[in-house]
């Protein structure tokens, strides 16, 4: 386990109502209405944000909009070097509150 990972696992532990899952095959924490509110990817930390904790976070070096995919940046999805580890909890806190009430995506699959 890298040291990112590691850290973001202990962060894990201080922040209330999330539990650990997966996003894109990596490490994520999901609010009780499933959604992904944060995610380890490639060292950093990727959060949703939106206002001025996007703008704070996005003001950071290093910092830009999260590509999965080169060329297809996830609006509000902000990813976050390690070396500003001291604000990622500040960071996951506002993500969770933004996400906590979205509503659950209902699957239309048909089996």
């Amino acid at each position: 386990m890298t040291k990112p990972e590691e850290f973001f696992n202990s962060l894990a532990e201080e922040i209330p109502n999330v539990k650990p899952g997966k996003m894109f095959g990596a490490l994520c924490l999901k609010t009780s209405n499933g959604k992904s509110t944060a995610m380890i990817w490639k060292g950093d930390i990727v959060v949703k944000l939106s206002g001025d904790s996007f703008k704070e976070a996005m003001s950071l070096d290093g910092s830009k909009l999260f590509e999965p995919m080169e060329g297809r940046p996830m609006k509000e999805w902000v990813q976050i070097p390690f070396h500003y580890k001291n604000k990622w909890k500040q960071f996951v806190l506002a993500s969770a509150d933004s996400v906590k009430d979205l509503k659950k995506k209902i699957s239309t699959k048909k089996n």
